[in-house]
C-alpha cells in the first residue's frame, strides 16, 4: 500500500451510469500519490475543456449540469468517459465509464384478448424497451393484480400467468411500465372464462417454453415454461449436459417457471423444460440457453519494479472474465507500441522490456476489457542509474574461427574502470528477437572470449557491458559476424548383396546430415588403386545398386555427402560376393515334394514302431496271465534284447531271428516255411544275460522298445501278429571291442525310425 500511495494510483474510478434527461450527472475520480497531481477528463478519447455545461470539481470529479441526449449542435453527453492523473513519475488512465441516457420506448407487444375454459391456463404478455430496464406491473379492471394469489404469477419480462382459471378471473387486464425516464400504459385485453371444467383427456402441451437469455453475474434469470393438458401435466427442469441444476438460489415460480438468483458463470448452459403426463412416460419438452457473462477482473496485478540500466524489466498482468477479456498496455496513458526491445507475450499478459534505459522509465498500465465490463491496473518502472559507472567498452571486434566458433575481443572502457568487477558478453542470432539473447560472463582481466557451439553459416550479433557493484555500463556498439559454412557429416552406409554380380548401397535419410546438395558414390576392387566414380546422387536418394561386379574379388564401396562448402568425410565398406556363389552351389534349390514325401514316410515309421512296442507288452501280459514257465524271464529278455538287440555270435544258431519286424511278404513266407519253436529254444535264444556293448557303427534295431512303456499309447493287436520265424544268418563284421555286433533288423524303410 505504501508503494502504491507513494507513486500514483486511483482510489475511486468512474463507473457506468444511466443519466436522466436535463438532470445533473456526477462522475467520480479520486487519485493518490506524490503531489503535485494533475487530473483531466476525456470523453470518447477527446479531452474535455471546462465549460458551463461540464467542468471538474475540486476533488477531481466531473460535473455535468444538464445532461442532454442530443444537443442543439448535434452533440450528445452520452459516451465513454475516463479520468487521467499525472505527476512527475508518469500518467495513469482510469477505466472507461459508459454513460447512457435513460429512455423508454413504446410498447411493442400488447396483451391480447383470450377465451379459456374453466380450469385452464391464461397468459398475457407485454414488452417494452428502456434504460434502465422498466418495471412492469399488471392491473385488472384498473386495479393492481393481487400478487398474493398463488394462481397469479408475474414474471420480470412482462408476463402474467393465471392457472386453474375460475369464473371470477374474467376481466380487463393491462400493464404499466415504469423507469426513471417515463411511465407508460399498454392497451387493454379481456379475459373470458367459459364453460365448466372439462374431463376430456388432452395430451401434455407446452404453451410457452424458455427463451435464450444473456445476462451478467449476480443478476436474476427467469426461464418460463407453461404447460397444459388433462390431467394437468407435471413440469420439471434439467440441463442438457446432464449436470445438476442445484438448489442454492433456485426457485420455481407458479407451476413451472424456473428462477435462478445471483447468477454465476457456472449457471451458463442449455436448460430443458419437460411436461409429463402423471403416471406415464408421455412428455413434451422445450429448451432455451442461458449465457452468463462476467466483467473482466484481475487475477494478478502488475507490480512496480526498479531495474538497473541495460537489464530486463518484466510486468505480468493476468485477467479473467466471460467472455475472456482482451488486454491492452498503456505507457503514460498512451497505447504501448512494441519494438525490438519491447515485447508482448502470452496473449499480452506479459510485457518484457529488454536493455532498459532512462527513456523507459514510466507508468505502465494493463487494461482488461470484455463485453461485460473493463478494469485497469498500473505499475511503475524505475530505471536505476548511478553516477561514476564505467563508460561502454571500446573496440568490440568479432572474428570467425570455424563453422561453430567466433572469437570476440574488446578494449576496456575509457572512464571509471577502477570499480569494474567483470564484463558480460551479449550474444544473439541476428535474425532472432531480442528475448532470445543470452549472455556469457567474463572476468575483469580478460578482453576476449571464444564463443562456441554456434550454428554454421549463421549471423550473430555481439555487444559488451562492463559491470560494477553499483550497476552496469551502457552497451557497447553492436558487431555482427557470420560463422563459416560446414561440410556435411558422414553418412551411415550399409551394403546388401543382391546376387552374384550386384550389391545395393543404402544410407541414412538426408535430414541427419545437415545442409548438403547430394552424395558421391565410389567403388573399386580392393587390389586396384583407382575408383570407379564418382556416381553423383541427389540429396533425396538413399539407395543405389552397383551391378556387373566380379564375384571372385572383394570390393571397396565409399560414400560421402557434399555441399557448396566441399566434400564431407566418407564412409567406407568392404563386400565380397564369393560367399553368395558358394551358397548357391552348396545349397541347391530344395525338392519340396520330395522332402514332403520323406516327412510323411518318417511319420509312418514312427507309428509302426509304437505298434510293435505295444504288441510286445501284450505278449508279456498274456504269458503272465496263463502262467507259462519262464514268462518273467521272457518279458525281461524281450524288453532288453529289443531295446538293445545284440547277442553274441557264439550264442546264435545257424538261423537268425526277427521279432515282429518282417514285412507282410515275410510274414507270408513265415506261414509257409516258418518253424514254431518250443519254450526251451526260446529260453536258449534269449538268455537272461547282461546286454552286450553295441558295435561302434552297429545298426540300431528298427523297433527299439527302449522308450518307457508308460509313454506309449496302447492299441489292441491280434495274437497272431506276434510270432518267431527263422531267417538265414547274415554275416556281420566283428565288433572292434571284441563283442558280437547287434542283430540287425530287416530293412523296412521308414519303420527304422521307430
Amino acid at each position: 500500500d505504501f508503494g502504491r500511495s507513494s507513486e500514483l494510483a486511483f482510489v475511486v474510478e468512474p463507473s457506468d451510469d444511466i443519466a436522466v434527461q436535463e438532470q445533473p450527472l456526477i462522475l467520480y475520480c479520486q487519485v493518490e500519490g506524490i503531489q503535485p497531481i494533475t487530473i483531466t477528463w476525456r470523453k470518447n478519447g477527446v479531452m474535455i475543456v471546462d465549460s458551463e455545461n461540464a467542468f471538474m470539481l475540486a476533488n477531481g470529479s466531473l460535473y455535468v449540469s444538464r445532461f442532454q441526449r442530443v444537443r442543439g449542435d448535434g452533440s450528445s453527453d452520452e459516451g465513454e468517459y475516463d479520468c487521467m492523473a499525472q505527476n512527475h513519475y508518469g500518467l495513469v488512465v482510469s477505466r472507461k465509464a459508459k454513460i447512457q441516457a435513460a429512455t423508454m420506448s413504446d410498447f411493442h407487444i400488447h396483451p391480447q384478448n383470450a377465451v379459456v375454459e374453466e380450469g385452464g391456463v391464461a397468459r398475457f404478455q407485454c414488452q417494452i424497451h428502456g434504460l434502465p430496464e422498466p418495471v412492469i406491473l399488471w392491473h385488472k379492471n384498473s386495479m393492481p393484480v393481487n400478487t398474493d394469489n398463488e394462481r397469479y404469477t408475474l414474471l420480470p419480462k412482462g408476463v402474467l400467468q393465471i392457472t386453474g382459471l375460475r369464473a371470477e378471473d374474467s376481466g380487463i387486464f393491462h400493464c404499466v411500465a415504469t423507469n426513471i425516464a417515463n411511465v407508460k400504459f399498454s392497451r387493454e385485453a379481456r379475459l373470458t372464462v367459459s364453460g365448466s371444467h372439462s374431463t376430456v383427456y388432452k395430451d401434455p402441451m407446452i404453451l410457452v417454453g424458455p427463451e435464450n437469455l444473456t445476462l451478467t453475474v449476480h443478476q436474476t434469470a427467469v426461464l418460463e415454461c407453461i404447460a397444459t393438458g388433462n390431467p394437468r401435466p407435471i413440469v420439471s427442469w434439467s440441463r442438457l449436459d446432464g449436470r445438476p441444476i442445484g438448489v442454492e438460489g433456485i426457485q420455481v415460480l407458479g407451476t413451472g417457471n424456473l428462477m435462478i438468483s445471483d447468477l454465476t458463470v457456472q449457471h451458463s448452459g442449455i436448460y430443458v423444460c419437460a411436461a409429463n403426463k402423471p403416471g406415464t412416460r408421455v412428455r413434451r419438452t422445450a429448451q432455451g440457453s442461458l449465457v452468463v457473462q462476467a466483467p473482466a477482473e484481475f487475477v494478478q496485478h502488475p507490480q512496480s519494479i526498479s531495474r538497473p540500466v541495460g537489464t530486463t524489466a518484466i510486468f505480468t498482468c493476468v485477467a479473467q472474465g466471460e467472455p475472456p477479456p482482451q488486454i491492452t498496455w498503456l505507457r503514460n496513458g498512451q497505447i504501448l507500441e512494441t519494438s525490438d526491445h519491447i515485447k508482448l507475450k502470452n496473449n499480452n499478459s506479459t510485457l518484457s522490456i529488454y536493455g532498459i534505459n532512462q527513456a523507459d522509465e514510466a507508468i505502465y498500465q494493463c487494461l482488461a476489457e470484455n463485453s461485460a465490463g473493463s478494469t485497469q491496473a498500473s505499475a511503475r518502472l524505475t530505471v536505476l542509474w548511478a553516477d561514476g559507472l564505467p563508460s561502454p567498452p571500446q573496440g568490440v571486434r568479432a572474428e570467425t574461427v570455424s563453422a561453430t566458433t567466433i572469437q570476440v575481443s574488446w578494449e576496456k572502457p575509457l572512464q571509471n574502470t577502477k570499480e569494474i568487477i567483470g564484463y558480460v558478453l551479449h550474444i544473439r542470432k541476428a535474425a532472432d528477437p531480442v528475448e532470445m539473447e543470452y549472455q556469457e560472463a567474463v572476468s575483469k582481466s580478460t578482453f576476449q572470449q571464444l564463443v562456441t557451439d554456434l550454428e554454421p553459416s549463421t549471423s550473430y550479433s555481439f555487444y559488451i557491458k562492463a559491470y560494477t557493484s553499483r550497476g552496469a555500463s551502457k552497451a557497447s556498439e553492436v558487431t555482427v559476424v557470420s560463422t563459416l559454412g560446414e561440410v556435411p557429416a558422414m553418412p551411415s552406409l550399409f551394403i546388401k548383396v543382391i546376387n552374384s554380380t550386384t550389391v545395393q548401397a543404402t544410407w541414412e535419410p538426408s535430414i541427419k546430415l545437415g545442409q548438403h546438395e547430394g552424395f558421391k558414390l565410389y567403388y573399386r576392387k580392393v587390389h586396384l588403386s583407382q575408383y570407379t566414380g564418382p556416381v553423383l546422387l541427389a540429396s533425396n536418394v538413399t539407395a543405389y545398386n552397383i551391378t556387373h561386379l566380379d564375384a571372385s574379388v572383394v570390393y571397396e564401396v565409399k560414400l560421402l555427402a557434399y555441399n557448396q562448402h566441399g566434400d564431407g568425410n566418407s564412409t567406407v565398406r568392404f563386400v565380397s560376393l564369393r560367399e553368395t556363389v558358394e551358397r548357391t552351389v552348396l545349397n541347391p534349390p530344395c525338392d519340396c515334394m520330395k522332402d514332403e514325401q520323406n516327412n510323411k514316410t518318417s511319420t509312418t515309421g514312427i507309428i509302426i514302431g509304437i505298434h510293435i512296442g505295444v504288441t510286445c507288452i501284450i505278449f508279456c501280459i498274456l504269458f503272465l496271465m496263463f502262467g507259462y514257465r519262464g514268462r518273467l524271464l521272457m518279458c525281461k529278455n524281450v524288453q532288453e534284447q529289443l531295446s538293445t538287440p545284440q547277442i553274441p555270435r557264439s550264442q546264435r544258431s545257424a538261423t537268425g531271428l526277427v521279432l515282429n519286424g518282417a514285412t507282410r511278404r515275410d510274414r507270408d513266407d513265415r506261414d509257409l516255411n516258418g518253424k514254431q519253436l518250443d519254450m526251451n529254444e526260446l529260453e536258449r535264444l534269449f538268455p537272461a544275460s547282461p546286454s552286450q556293448e553295441q558295435q561302434e557303427k552297429g545298426i540300431r534295431s528298427a523297433h527299439s522298445l527302449s522308450a518307457p512303456h508308460d509313454e506309449t499309447q496302447i492299441s489292441t493287436l491280434p495274437l497272431d501278429e506276434f510270432s518267431i520265424i527263422e531267417e538265414q544268418p547274415d554275416p556281420l563284421p566283428k565288433n572292434p571291442h571284441g563283442s558280437s555286433p547287434a542283430a540287425p533288423a530287416p530293412d523296412h524303410g521308414p519303420a527304422n525310425e521307430g
